[in-house]
């Protein structure tokens, strides 16, 4: 099929690289010209694994192409996809301006039936107000059109494995028609069974929220019950395999840690809480989860703190792992940003190391003073005081501790994700600060 997109950000580039690689003829459109003349010359604005050698190949191979011509996206498509951004406005509501443009460019230069797909995540009522939009600003009032909403289901760091073998594939729509072409598209990533579920538009929206509200309450809810464990001498470890193992709870997303980050699930659940909001519902449930996500970096920050007797003045901090996750350069509402931000504001230097988050992070803090960025993990704890975990790269796992002892000025570890066993790191002369698990002593404070 020939398909055009709208917006060659993270879900745009993976949705079109991933289509031209079976076989349809794919253009994508930016209003970013820098953006296009980089992915023209083969260069990915982003990190995600597998994702520049598909987009080499269906460009050299002529499936894929990028433009800055409306018409050109326009005129070349049957299916259009809306993948622009939605970023938080200041009430927690989606910015949909983006969304709301494309249909309108989409319609001025629409010359025949074409199916306008959301593939943005976008609050409920978003896609129809995008039909809205297409028919008052068509050229030609005769032509016909339909819409659907498509949302992604991808995870930074598997993007391309999420969209080439998905778990499901979320199509909503008003007729049988527009049905039937989604299942003709989507066929080649159904092989391994039926993936594709219909149903109604304002279910389809919905269900990409719920889907993210749901995930983000697992990680809340693990995080509230490693605060009680710590309280009470228990190992949220233990906890977690004990009730990982009931398959009716299941043993993912349910790792304490630092907090959740990223693009998805802190806009997606502010913006769920919003609409919630102005249909008169209460979300006490969502706003909790929101709250503890919050306090879990703060908390993390005060045991810092605390060990230092309440004064990081002149204190040197390691920091591994910025980005919000493994495998991906992402550092929007990472966790390490906060505290790292925490500790400049209280006089501390910090050293912070991460595979390849460091150009976003350089980007991100460039010109505050007191923050560097070494050039690998040990660089980052050489001269420190304390090394703070923040990302669960694989790099991390099984480092060199007695070299890192020898680096060190106070050989003190605060773990937010739980990496090592206590026993072992306290053996080898560390102070150590999980999360959830209990803690010796006063371990040694400062």
């Amino acid at each position: 099929m020939r398909i055009g997109i709208f917006g060659v950000g993270y879900v745009g580039l993976v949705t079109g690289a991933c289509f031209a690689e079976m076989g349809n003829t794919v253009t994508c459109y930016d209003i970013d010209r820098k953006k296009i003349s980089r992915l023209r010359k083969g260069e990915i604005p982003i990190y995600e694994p597998g994702l520049e050698d598909l987009v080499r190949k269906n460009v050299a191979e002529d499936r894929l192409s990028f433009t800055t011509d409306v018409r050109e996206v326009v005129e070349n498509s049957f299916i259009i996809f809306i993948a622009v951004g939605t970023p938080s406005g200041r009430r927690g509501e989606a910015n949909l301006e983006g969304i709301f443009d494309s249909a309108k460019k989409i319609a001025e230069n629409m010359d025949s039936y074409k199916i306008v797909v959301t593939k943005s995540t976008v609050p409920v009522g978003t896609t129809e107000r995008v039909e809205e939009i297409l028919r008052e600003n068509l050229k030609d009032p005769s032509i016909e059109f339909d819409v659907a909403n498509n949302p992604e289901f991808l995870k930074e760091g598997a993007a391309v494995d999420d969209f080439m073998y998905p778990d499901r594939i979320i199509v909503g729509c008003k007729n049988s028609r527009v049905a039937e072409i989604m299942k003709e598209l989507y066929a080649p990533f159904s092989r391994r069974g039926e993936k594709l579920i219909v149903m109604d538009v304002r279910s389809s929206e919905m269900t990409k929220y719920a889907a993210n509200a749901m995930l983000a309450t697992r990680i809340s809810f693990m995080n509230e019950i490693a605060r009680v464990c710590e309280a009470v001498g228990a190992d949220v470890e233990s906890v977690r395999k004990g009730i990982g193992s009931d398959p009716r709870i299941g043993n993912k997303f349910i790792y304490p840690g630092v907090g959740f980050g990223g693009s998805c699930f802190p806009k997606d659940l502010r913006a769920l809480i919003q609409t919630a909001r102005e249909a008169g519902v209460k979300t006490s449930l969502l706003d909790s989860v929101v709250r503890v996500n919050e306090e879990q970096r703060r908390l993390f920050f005060e045991k810092v703190l605390t060990y230092f007797g309440g004064n990081l003045k002149g204190r040197t901090l390691g920091v591994w792992g910025i980005a919000f996750k493994p495998k991906t350069d992402d550092i929007r509402e990472a966790p390490a940003v906060d505290v790292m931000e925490w500790a400049l504001k209280e006089g501390a230097r910090v050293k912070a190391y991460d595979p390849v988050a460091v150009p976003n992070a350089k980007a991100r803090f460039r010109g505050q003073k007191g923050v560097s960025f070494p050039r690998g993990p040990y660089e980052a704890v050489k001269g420190a005081d304390a090394l703070l975990i923040f990302t669960e790269w694989p790099v991390f796992r099984e480092p060199d501790f007695e070299k890192m002892k020898k680096l060190m000025k106070n050989p003190a570890i605060f773990d937010g994700r739980n990496l090592y066993t206590p026993a072992r790191v306290r053996s080898l002369g560390f102070d150590y600060f999980p999360i959830g698990r209990p803690i010796d002593g006063d371990g040694g404070k400062l």
